[in-house]
């Protein structure tokens, strides 16, 4: 009997196929994007069998893609991609994880690195002090149920009527800041109760605040377009809908595995439960998630915010105003339309540790990136390089989608039996990296070794023409969560 890696067939040097042929039930192949040692790593973990158990979900169209960055996840692979029929084709709440609409927004200042450098200690304890971060910590507002639904109504667009932003901050956010289909009447009462004080928050695990210069430039043209220069001073916000989100994931997928029966759906995998969009649960499922995505959007406002508040106590106007670049999320599912078979075809698209990366003149771009295509943000591990790079029509292979980060090359318990946090804390500001946290212990669970390189991952994305690179950034200040 063959083993899978004998099964997988090689497109190219950085595409590989699993055909369908492999399993009986599978609907449609299964296609990873990774160099051959990339491919080995994955192997290791359940990362493939979760990708050809999705390939078998009722209405899936064209293909289910893993990224460079794959790792195994709940149900899906983390760093995979998959569009059902629209609007009978399955939605699984699996498909998009426990942080609802997390993501990342890149503030983009008017500083240089030689304006702040002898700043960096001070700043750092400022942007500790301020932002909210670790399991359990919660923000300035409180926030009662009418309050609350607000939010999920409006995302950002609410925050900063109450004057925590600018109104041009939304023009720069996927969807605007907001997702028209929210429904707070779908939240459960027990997700209210989780999110009402965590607004303006970072959170645990791999989120973060981080300040970081433009290191290297691979695309002058672009850059100019975007703003971006050399040693020009950026910040990098990465977090999501906190325990609101993954309340909301928790009570429907133990709905949503309740309701399968009804429709005469089963899985291979109870963690992929699924129904179809257009029957009540998956209408509700889809309204909560929309309503979770807005109060994600909500927090990165709050935390801009906060940011924003600490940069001028430091450095006062002449400091400069901080604008949003682009906030987009990696963790969520939209209707949106394919071309799939030379034909358009409206899809419900799963992005789970996955970033959209549309081209240019895309419908749903703004116009000041219609004529270079989305930007795409993709944040490294702590200590380690993050990326912009810009969506491109040949995206087209993989629903225009990207990688969203390095990816988890060992579990956390693993990397904590490496190295104490502390000497990580050390060894990070050797090398300029100013690393704030609420847990010193917890650091090493999140050390750079912990990850795939940044830079191999980037790569294959760049190579593939998913995306391409724009400009690389090096960190200077880490607030972890």
């Amino acid at each position: 009997m063959k083993t899978l890696k004998e099964i997988i067939i090689k497109i190219n040097n950085f595409t590989w196929k699993i055909p369908t042929s492999y399993r009986s039930d599978m609907r449609v192949p299964a296609i990873i994007f990774a160099t051959e040692s990339m491919l080995d790593e994955i192997l290791k973990d359940r990362s493939l069998e979760q990708l050809i158990n999705v390939t078998t979900l009722p209405g899936i169209r064209k293909a289910a893609f893993v990224m460079p960055d794959v790792h195994e996840g709940y149900g899906f692979p983390i760093g995979g991609v998959a569009a059902t029929k629209y609007p009978d084709g399955v939605i699984s709440p699996g498909g998009i994880g426990y942080d609802i609409n997390c993501g990342v927004r890149l503030l983009r200042s008017e500083l240089f690195y030689n304006d702040i450098r002898h700043h960096l200690e001070k700043l750092s304890k400022h942007l500790f002090r301020e932002i909210p971060s670790g399991v359990g910590h919660t923000g300035s507002l409180k926030l009662g149920v009418e309050k609350l639904d607000a939010i999920l109504q409006e995302g950002a667009h609410r925050l900063i009527k109450e004057g925590y932003g600018e109104e041009i901050d939304t023009h720069y956010i996927e969807s605007y800041g907001v997702l028209d289909n929210a429904d707070p009447s779908v939240v459960s009462d027990n997700a209210k109760k989780r999110g009402q004080d965590q607004l303006g928050t970072i959170g645990g695990g791999n989120h973060f605040v981080e300040v970081d210069r433009i290191d290297e430039m691979f695309d002058e043209q672009t850059a100019n377009e975007f703003g971006l220069q050399y040693n020009q001073i950026v910040i990098l916000i990465h977090t999501g809908s906190r325990g609101l989100g993954h309340q909301v994931a928790t009570d429907y997928v133990r709905l949503i595995n309740q309701a399968m029966m009804r429709y005469g759906i089963s899985v291979p995998d109870r963690e992929l439960a699924c129904v179809p969009l257009s029957t009540n649960e998956g209408r509700n499922y889809f309204n909560a998630m929309a309503a979770s995505a807005n109060f994600a959007w909500a927090n990165r406002q709050m935390i801009t915010y906060e940011i924003r508040r600490v940069w001028k106590d430091i450095f006062g106007d002449s400091g400069g105003r901080l604008s949003v670049f682009y906030d987009v999320a990696h963790n969520i599912a939209k209707i949106e339309e394919h071309e799939i078979d030379d034909i358009q075809e409206k899809v419900i698209v799963h992005r789970k540790g996955a970033t959209r990366a549309f081209p240019p003149f895309h419908p749903e771009l703004v116009g000041e990136y219609q004529k270079t295509g989305q930007p795409v943000i993709i944040p490294g591990s702590m200590g380690t390089a993050s990326y912009v790079l810009v969506g491109t029509l040949k995206g087209k292979e993989a629903f225009y989608s990207s990688c969203h980060g390095a990816g988890r090359l060992m579990s956390r318990h693993q990397a904590r039996k490496m190295m104490q946090g502390r000497e990580l804390q050390r060894e990070l500001k050797e090398e300029g990296i100013y690393v704030q946290s609420d847990s010193v212990a917890d650091l090493a669970e999140e050390a750079p070794f912990a990850y795939k390189n940044i830079d191999e991952v980037v790569e294959v994305v760049d190579k593939l023409g998913l995306a391409t690179k724009v400009a690389k950034l090096k960190p200077l200040i880490v607030v972890k969560g």
